[in-house]
């Protein structure tokens, strides 16, 4: 299926590695132009040839933290006129919420809330004079199932979707979208932290928790980076114009509700 999105440009967040770079990779083979970004410059250089020798696109990485404005203005420097926008960030750590005071809160807001809507507010009016944009925020399952120890998660990532329900109805008259792809366990560095974490606490060891988990799922796994890329690239692409303010929920089946 072609998606019609061969020759855009596209910024992917935090895609050295997981699912960003799951995104960025599927983005590629579709023939979109990217500027990728992570913290860590080695693994984000290895990265990006990794997806110029396996599709032949224009890959720009830049080496920051998109958290912070200093970071949002280097990325956007690099692709000032994005036609598509995925947007991720690391995810707060896991814990009890009354260990946490304002400077966790505010933190876990700035990266996983405020970065996004920063991001779309500097690239969606472009997008609306070219009659053209999609717009992906990575979140997480916890939106719509929270889980007890990812509480700053929970709370930061409910403000963004509270933010694209409303915003993304005024954009998509002009062909722009905004949806939320809800990733459930997915086996990236995130999820296998947060079950050290649990094994942890729970005296349990750590393959054998990881195990247990991924029997739980009713699709007796955990899913993969190169699927949720492909599922990314598809709400990237012309034929989702109709498609927006959605949440997504790639999860296996976790979720065990109607709606």
């Amino acid at each position: 299926m072609d998606l019609g999105i061969s020759g855009k440009k596209g910024i992917v967040c935090a895609a050295s590695k997981g699912l960003g770079k799951g995104c960025a990779m599927s983005l590629a083979r579709d023939g979109v132009d990217l500027v990728i970004n992570s913290r860590t410059e080695e693994t984000l250089e290895a990265t990006a040839e990794e997806i110029r020798s396996a599709t032949g696109v224009a890959v720009t990485a830049v080496a920051c933290d998109i958290t912070t404005e200093e970071g949002r203005v280097k990325v956007l420097a690099a692709c000032p006129d994005p036609d598509i926008l995925v947007n991720n960030a690391g995810g707060p750590p896991p814990g009890d919420f009354r260990e946490w005071g304002r400077d966790e809160w505010i933190a876990a807001i700035d990266a996983n809330m405020l970065t996004a809507i920063f991001m779309i507010k500097a690239t969606v009016d472009g997008m609306i004079e070219r009659k053209f944009g999609r717009i992906v925020n990575i979140t997480s399952a916890a939106v719509r199932s929270p889980i007890e120890e990812l509480g700053l998660s929970n709370g930061a990532r409910a403000g963004l979707t509270g933010f694209v329900a409303g915003t993304s109805r005024k954009t998509v008259r002009h062909n722009v979208t905004i949806n939320n792809i809800l990733p459930g366990p997915f086996a990236t560095d995130r999820l296998l932290g947060n079950i050290r974490h649990r094994a942890e606490a729970a005296g349990i060891d750590f393959e054998e928790m990881k195990e247990q988990r991924a029997a739980q799922n009713p699709a007796g796994r955990f899913g993969t980076a190169e699927e949720f890329g492909d599922a990314c690239a598809y709400l990237c692409s012309d034929q989702a114009s109709f498609i927006t303010g959605q949440n997504l929920v790639l999860d296996g089946g976790s979720f065990p509700g109607t709606l």
